[in-house]
Protein backbone atom coordinates (compact mmCIF):
# COMPACT_ATOMS: atom_id res chain seq x y z
CA UNK A 1 0.00 0.00 0.00
CA UNK A 2 1.05 3.71 -0.76
CA UNK A 3 -0.36 6.43 0.80
CA UNK A 4 0.10 10.32 0.37
CA UNK A 5 1.81 12.75 2.79
CA UNK A 6 -1.13 16.03 3.18
CA UNK A 7 1.02 18.07 1.56
CA UNK A 8 3.02 17.94 -1.81
CA UNK A 9 1.82 18.40 -5.59
CA UNK A 10 -1.06 16.69 -7.28
CA UNK A 11 -1.00 17.05 -11.39
CA UNK A 12 -4.06 16.73 -13.15
CA UNK A 13 -4.52 16.31 -16.88
CA UNK A 14 -7.39 17.17 -18.68
CA UNK A 15 -9.53 16.07 -21.63
CA UNK A 16 -10.24 19.42 -22.75
CA UNK A 17 -12.70 18.88 -24.95
CA UNK A 18 -15.54 17.91 -22.80
CA UNK A 19 -17.20 19.93 -20.91
CA UNK A 20 -17.89 17.82 -17.98
CA UNK A 21 -14.19 16.74 -18.20
CA UNK A 22 -13.15 20.58 -17.34
CA UNK A 23 -15.78 21.24 -14.85
CA UNK A 24 -14.83 18.35 -12.73
CA UNK A 25 -10.69 19.48 -12.93
CA UNK A 26 -11.90 22.67 -11.45
CA UNK A 27 -13.93 20.52 -8.68
CA UNK A 28 -11.05 18.46 -8.05
CA UNK A 29 -8.07 21.21 -8.34
CA UNK A 30 -10.31 22.95 -5.44
CA UNK A 31 -10.94 20.03 -2.84
CA UNK A 32 -7.32 19.12 -3.30
CA UNK A 33 -6.26 22.67 -2.60
CA UNK A 34 -8.24 22.43 0.17
CA UNK A 35 -6.88 19.31 1.77
CA UNK A 36 -3.57 20.79 1.84
CA UNK A 37 -2.02 19.98 -1.78
CA UNK A 38 -1.06 21.96 -4.92
CA UNK A 39 -1.79 21.81 -8.06
CA UNK A 40 -0.09 21.32 -11.11
CA UNK A 41 -0.90 20.89 -14.77
CA UNK A 42 1.31 21.10 -17.99
CA UNK A 43 1.89 24.86 -19.31
CA UNK A 44 -0.35 23.76 -22.54
CA UNK A 45 -3.39 22.64 -20.25
CA UNK A 46 -2.91 25.35 -17.73
CA UNK A 47 -3.24 28.12 -20.24
CA UNK A 48 -6.27 27.02 -21.42
CA UNK A 49 -8.16 25.53 -17.43
CA UNK A 50 -6.24 28.16 -14.88
CA UNK A 51 -6.50 25.68 -12.22
CA UNK A 52 -2.12 25.26 -10.97
CA UNK A 53 -0.69 26.61 -7.89
CA UNK A 54 1.80 28.84 -8.19
CA UNK A 55 5.51 26.56 -8.55
CA UNK A 56 3.92 23.65 -8.59
CA UNK A 57 5.22 21.20 -11.49
CA UNK A 58 4.46 17.81 -12.76
CA UNK A 59 7.83 16.87 -12.42
CA UNK A 60 7.37 16.87 -8.27
CA UNK A 61 3.60 15.59 -8.58
CA UNK A 62 3.22 12.16 -6.05
CA UNK A 63 0.13 11.64 -8.25
CA UNK A 64 -1.38 12.32 -11.58
CA UNK A 65 -4.88 12.66 -11.75
CA UNK A 66 -6.65 12.14 -15.46
CA UNK A 67 -10.19 13.33 -16.11
CA UNK A 68 -11.78 12.12 -19.46
CA UNK A 69 -11.35 8.70 -20.94
CA UNK A 70 -8.66 6.04 -22.11
CA UNK A 71 -7.63 8.33 -24.64
CA UNK A 72 -7.07 10.92 -21.81
CA UNK A 73 -4.86 8.51 -19.72
CA UNK A 74 -2.80 7.24 -22.63
CA UNK A 75 -1.70 10.71 -23.47
CA UNK A 76 -0.80 11.46 -19.54
CA UNK A 77 0.99 8.26 -19.70
CA UNK A 78 3.53 9.98 -21.18
CA UNK A 79 4.32 12.24 -18.57
CA UNK A 80 4.03 9.85 -16.09
CA UNK A 81 6.22 7.09 -17.19
CA UNK A 82 9.27 8.77 -17.39
CA UNK A 83 8.89 10.15 -14.15
CA UNK A 84 7.06 7.19 -12.64
CA UNK A 85 4.11 9.12 -11.22
CA UNK A 86 1.37 6.90 -10.83
CA UNK A 87 -1.70 7.08 -12.50
CA UNK A 88 -5.30 7.63 -11.56
CA UNK A 89 -8.05 7.61 -13.92
CA UNK A 90 -11.58 9.58 -13.44
CA UNK A 91 -13.92 8.05 -16.40
CA UNK A 92 -15.41 11.05 -17.99
CA UNK A 93 -15.57 9.48 -21.79
CA UNK A 94 -17.36 6.45 -22.72
CA UNK A 95 -15.96 3.36 -21.27
CA UNK A 96 -13.16 3.69 -19.16
CA UNK A 97 -11.47 0.37 -19.54
CA UNK A 98 -8.35 1.94 -18.02
CA UNK A 99 -9.59 4.56 -15.37
CA UNK A 100 -10.27 4.15 -11.92
CA UNK A 101 -13.60 6.00 -10.77
CA UNK A 102 -16.72 7.01 -12.91
CA UNK A 103 -17.28 10.57 -12.90
CA UNK A 104 -20.57 10.48 -12.00
CA UNK A 105 -19.45 8.13 -8.76
CA UNK A 106 -20.39 10.49 -5.62
CA UNK A 107 -17.48 9.37 -3.82
CA UNK A 108 -15.26 11.91 -6.02
CA UNK A 109 -16.77 14.04 -3.27
CA UNK A 110 -13.80 12.78 -0.81
CA UNK A 111 -10.89 12.49 -3.27
CA UNK A 112 -8.74 13.44 -0.88
CA UNK A 113 -10.10 10.93 2.18
CA UNK A 114 -9.16 8.35 -0.84
CA UNK A 115 -5.63 9.69 -1.36
CA UNK A 116 -5.32 9.57 2.20
CA UNK A 117 -6.22 6.00 2.80
CA UNK A 118 -3.15 4.59 0.06
CA UNK A 119 -3.39 2.96 -2.85
CA UNK A 120 -2.37 -0.50 -4.36
CA UNK A 121 0.40 0.21 -7.43
CA UNK A 122 -0.66 -2.13 -10.47
CA UNK A 123 2.20 -1.95 -12.52
CA UNK A 124 2.18 -2.40 -16.46
CA UNK A 125 4.73 -2.87 -18.83
CA UNK A 126 5.08 -0.30 -22.11
CA UNK A 127 6.69 -0.32 -25.48
CA UNK A 128 9.36 2.06 -27.20
CA UNK A 129 9.23 2.63 -30.94
CA UNK A 130 12.04 3.51 -32.21
CA UNK A 131 12.17 4.91 -36.17
CA UNK A 132 13.88 7.54 -38.45
CA UNK A 133 16.27 8.35 -35.17
CA UNK A 134 13.49 9.02 -32.82
CA UNK A 135 11.96 6.93 -29.99
CA UNK A 136 8.51 6.95 -29.25
CA UNK A 137 6.79 5.39 -26.15
CA UNK A 138 3.18 3.57 -26.12
CA UNK A 139 1.58 2.13 -23.56
CA UNK A 140 -1.11 0.11 -25.25
CA UNK A 141 -0.07 -0.44 -28.75
CA UNK A 142 2.05 0.80 -31.73
CA UNK A 143 0.44 0.22 -35.17
CA UNK A 144 2.14 0.27 -38.74
CA UNK A 145 -1.08 0.70 -41.08
CA UNK A 146 -1.33 1.76 -44.64
CA UNK A 147 -3.16 4.49 -45.65
CA UNK A 148 -3.24 3.79 -49.22
CA UNK A 149 -6.24 1.37 -50.69
CA UNK A 150 -3.11 -0.98 -51.64
CA UNK A 151 -2.66 -4.08 -49.40
CA UNK A 152 0.92 -3.81 -48.51
CA UNK A 153 3.75 -6.85 -48.07
CA UNK A 154 5.10 -6.30 -44.36
CA UNK A 155 8.33 -8.39 -42.83
CA UNK A 156 7.89 -8.98 -39.47
CA UNK A 157 11.35 -10.11 -37.28
CA UNK A 158 11.70 -11.36 -33.63
CA UNK A 159 15.50 -11.32 -32.18
CA UNK A 160 16.73 -10.73 -35.97
CA UNK A 161 15.01 -14.05 -37.05
CA UNK A 162 12.74 -13.73 -39.41
CA UNK A 163 8.74 -14.69 -38.16
CA UNK A 164 6.58 -13.97 -41.32
CA UNK A 165 6.44 -11.79 -44.61
CA UNK A 166 2.53 -10.99 -44.79
CA UNK A 167 0.92 -8.95 -47.01
CA UNK A 168 -1.82 -7.00 -44.79
CA UNK A 169 -3.70 -3.78 -43.79
CA UNK A 170 -0.67 -3.58 -40.77
CA UNK A 171 0.89 -5.05 -37.76
CA UNK A 172 -0.10 -4.50 -34.37
CA UNK A 173 1.89 -4.73 -31.42
CA UNK A 174 0.11 -4.57 -27.87
CA UNK A 175 1.15 -4.48 -24.57
CA UNK A 176 -1.27 -6.89 -21.98
CA UNK A 177 -2.77 -3.11 -21.35
CA UNK A 178 -3.42 -2.84 -25.15
CA UNK A 179 -4.42 -6.07 -25.83
CA UNK A 180 -7.89 -5.66 -25.30
CA UNK A 181 -7.92 -2.56 -27.26
CA UNK A 182 -6.72 -2.18 -31.16
CA UNK A 183 -5.26 -5.90 -31.43
CA UNK A 184 -8.52 -7.39 -29.18
CA UNK A 185 -10.69 -5.76 -32.85
CA UNK A 186 -7.93 -7.36 -34.73
CA UNK A 187 -8.75 -11.06 -33.34
CA UNK A 188 -5.68 -10.69 -30.75
CA UNK A 189 -6.04 -12.90 -27.45
CA UNK A 190 -7.05 -11.36 -24.28
CA UNK A 191 -3.71 -11.31 -22.27
CA UNK A 192 -4.26 -10.21 -18.33
CA UNK A 193 -2.47 -7.28 -17.27
CA UNK A 194 0.69 -9.35 -15.12
CA UNK A 195 1.43 -11.55 -18.32
CA UNK A 196 5.20 -10.31 -19.57
CA UNK A 197 4.40 -10.79 -22.99
CA UNK A 198 3.67 -8.66 -26.07
CA UNK A 199 1.08 -9.66 -28.54
CA UNK A 200 1.89 -9.27 -32.23
CA UNK A 201 -1.11 -9.45 -34.65
CA UNK A 202 -1.71 -8.67 -38.46
CA UNK A 203 -4.59 -6.12 -39.62
CA UNK A 204 -6.54 -8.43 -42.18
CA UNK A 205 -3.75 -9.89 -43.34
CA UNK A 206 -4.28 -11.60 -46.68
CA UNK A 207 -3.78 -15.24 -45.95
CA UNK A 208 -5.51 -18.20 -44.20
CA UNK A 209 -2.86 -19.12 -41.79
CA UNK A 210 -1.88 -16.07 -40.28
CA UNK A 211 -2.29 -16.07 -36.45
CA UNK A 212 -1.38 -13.65 -33.52
CA UNK A 213 1.90 -14.26 -32.19
CA UNK A 214 2.75 -13.52 -27.91
CA UNK A 215 6.14 -13.19 -27.21
CA UNK A 216 8.51 -12.39 -24.45
CA UNK A 217 8.81 -8.44 -23.56
CA UNK A 218 12.27 -8.76 -23.98
CA UNK A 219 11.81 -9.41 -27.22
CA UNK A 220 13.68 -7.17 -30.41
CA UNK A 221 11.10 -7.16 -32.99
CA UNK A 222 11.59 -5.32 -35.93
CA UNK A 223 8.29 -4.27 -38.59
CA UNK A 224 9.83 -3.72 -42.15
CA UNK A 225 8.54 -2.20 -45.48
CA UNK A 226 8.60 -3.44 -48.36
CA UNK A 227 11.29 -1.24 -50.63
CA UNK A 228 8.09 -0.32 -53.28
CA UNK A 229 5.26 0.61 -50.76
CA UNK A 230 3.97 4.09 -49.74
CA UNK A 231 1.27 5.23 -47.89
CA UNK A 232 2.11 3.51 -44.16
CA UNK A 233 1.99 5.17 -41.01
CA UNK A 234 2.97 4.37 -37.81
CA UNK A 235 0.86 4.71 -34.43
CA UNK A 236 1.12 4.94 -30.49
CA UNK A 237 -1.69 4.51 -28.97
CA UNK A 238 -3.81 5.50 -31.67
CA UNK A 239 -1.72 8.86 -32.75
CA UNK A 240 -0.24 9.06 -35.81
CA UNK A 241 3.06 10.11 -34.96
CA UNK A 242 5.22 9.71 -38.53
CA UNK A 243 4.94 8.57 -42.13
CA UNK A 244 6.87 5.38 -43.56
CA UNK A 245 8.82 5.49 -46.16
CA UNK A 246 9.81 2.72 -48.54
CA UNK A 247 12.32 0.49 -46.78
CA UNK A 248 11.97 1.80 -43.38
CA UNK A 249 12.23 -0.71 -40.67
CA UNK A 250 10.60 0.31 -37.08
CA UNK A 251 11.82 -1.30 -34.59
CA UNK A 252 10.11 -1.88 -31.00
CA UNK A 253 11.23 -3.26 -27.19
CA UNK A 254 10.12 -2.87 -23.92
CA UNK A 255 10.18 0.77 -22.24
CA UNK A 256 13.12 1.05 -19.94
CA UNK A 257 10.30 2.22 -17.00
CA UNK A 258 6.62 0.42 -15.68
CA UNK A 259 3.82 2.31 -16.07
CA UNK A 260 2.21 3.20 -12.64
CA UNK A 261 -1.55 2.76 -12.13
CA UNK A 262 -3.03 3.51 -8.29
CA UNK A 263 -5.84 0.98 -7.29
CA UNK A 264 -8.15 2.11 -4.31
CA UNK A 265 -7.48 -1.68 -4.05
CA UNK A 266 -6.29 -4.58 -5.97
CA UNK A 267 -7.96 -5.02 -9.90
CA UNK A 268 -10.21 -8.04 -10.44
CA UNK A 269 -9.02 -8.22 -14.24
CA UNK A 270 -11.98 -10.33 -15.21
CA UNK A 271 -15.03 -8.36 -13.31
CA UNK A 272 -13.37 -5.70 -15.27
CA UNK A 273 -14.22 -7.27 -18.62
CA UNK A 274 -17.34 -8.93 -17.71
CA UNK A 275 -18.57 -5.61 -16.48
CA UNK A 276 -16.94 -3.20 -19.37
CA UNK A 277 -16.63 -5.14 -22.14
CA UNK A 278 -19.68 -8.18 -21.52
CA UNK A 279 -17.00 -10.74 -20.74
CA UNK A 280 -18.33 -14.06 -20.56
CA UNK A 281 -21.98 -12.27 -19.70
CA UNK A 282 -24.64 -14.80 -20.52
CA UNK A 283 -26.54 -13.44 -23.59
CA UNK A 284 -29.93 -13.05 -22.20
CA UNK A 285 -28.08 -10.35 -19.54
CA UNK A 286 -25.78 -8.17 -22.67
Amino acid sequence: METLASTGTIALYVDLFRAHARAAAAAIAAQIRDAGFSVALDEAQERELRLATAGATIANAKLLVTLGGDGTLLRAAQLAAPLGIPLFGINTGRLGFLTEMDGNDRALAHLPEIFAAGFEIDERVALEVEVHGRTHFALNDIVVTRTSPHMMPFGLYIDDKEAAHVPADGIVVATPTGSTAYSLSAGGPIVAPDVDAFIVTALLPHTLFSRPLVVPTSSHIVIACDREMSGVALEADGQVIDELLPGDRVTVTKYARKVRFARRESLDFFALLEGKLRWNAPVKDR
